[in-house]
């Protein structure tokens, strides 16, 4: 995930002066606006280790290309609750992982 926001970072800039971008920039370009909005977090309000994990899962595996950015952080939200409410499990197994 690093290598991506660090590709989006450099592409971000480039991007600002040229006009004709290809079919993969454009991909990072979507990615990493979405992966940026993705892990924003209110202050003092900390996530769960295991939420993190999960959420970053599907940004990093274009599950969130084809969503607005502005959407990103209720779909994030509405897809916690969805694995809580259907897979506990997987945040049962992270958590025990974690220690």
């Amino acid at each position: 995930m690093k290598l991506d926001l660090a590709q989006y970072r450099e592409l971000e800039a480039f991007a600002k002066f040229g006009s004709d971008l290809d079919a993969s920039t454009k991909k990072i370009l979507t990615r990493g606006s979405r992966l940026v909005e993705l892990l924003k977090q209110g202050q003092y309000v900390p996530v769960p280790i295991e939420k993190q994990v999960v959420s970053i899962y599907v940004g990093t595996n274009g599950y969130l290309d084809e969503i607005p950015v502005i959407d990103v952080k209720r779909f994030e939200k509405e897809f916690l609750e969805f694995v809580e409410v259907k897979y506990s499990e997987i945040f049962n197994l992270l958590e025990k992982q974690k220690n």
